[in-house]
């Protein structure tokens, strides 16, 4: 697999991680305090070569995801899921845990972040088919999420990524209606 964008990860354990799985050039943030030389650089590569932002499925790693995206415009996102990112503690989550294939196939699968998204969805679409606002919501916009491969997120973000990736509401039935059949 040949990745022609410059992934931005986390630190060094991430970097050694997609080396494993890819040949692959890498800017590191060390950590959620995205310094401004780091946020210039990763500005350059987008110009020159592109980038994918694949940080940890956490809160820092979602707080760089953001922090990046504000700063660059056309990002592609990959993700993995928390259970691919599990270290073997049980207690430790991040891409330097996630086995080669899962990489692979995270950046086989990545979004493109769309300048001005546009409106496809509501919110209360989002309510009607049962994502938001019912004891069951988080269940489903889990597996919602793991089905389309854009990372764990709450019904707000839930919301912005399905706008940002312009996951139309065609889409979103069919994902849906997917994982209903999987039971």
């Amino acid at each position: 697999m040949i990745v022609k964008e410059i992934i931005v990860v986390e630190g060094r354990s991430d970097t050694e991680a997609i080396r494993r799985a890819i040949d692959a050039d890498t800017i590191e943030t060390n950590g959620s305090r995205v310094s401004r030389r780091t946020i210039h650089a990763i500005q350059n590569a987008q110009i020159r070569r592109g980038i994918i932002i694949f940080t940890d499925p956490d809160y820092p790693g979602e707080r760089i995801r953001k922090i990046v995206s504000r700063a660059v415009p056309n990002c592609k996102h990959a993700f993995i899921t928390r259970a691919e990112g599990k270290g073997k503690d049980g207690e430790s989550l991040g891409i330097e845990h996630a086995a080669p294939p899962i990489i692979r196939q995270a950046l086989a699968k990545v979004y493109t972040q769309f300048e001005e998204p546009a409106e496809l969805i509501s919110m209360q679409t989002l309510r009607q088919l049962g994502l938001l606002g019912s004891k069951a919501s988080r269940s489903l916009r889990e597996r919602l999420c793991d089905y389309l491969n854009i990372g764990y997120a709450n019904g707000k973000q839930l919301y912005k990524r399905l706008r940002m990736f312009q996951i139309t509401e065609s889409d979103l039935m069919q994902a849906l209606h997917a994982i209903q059949s999987e039971g």
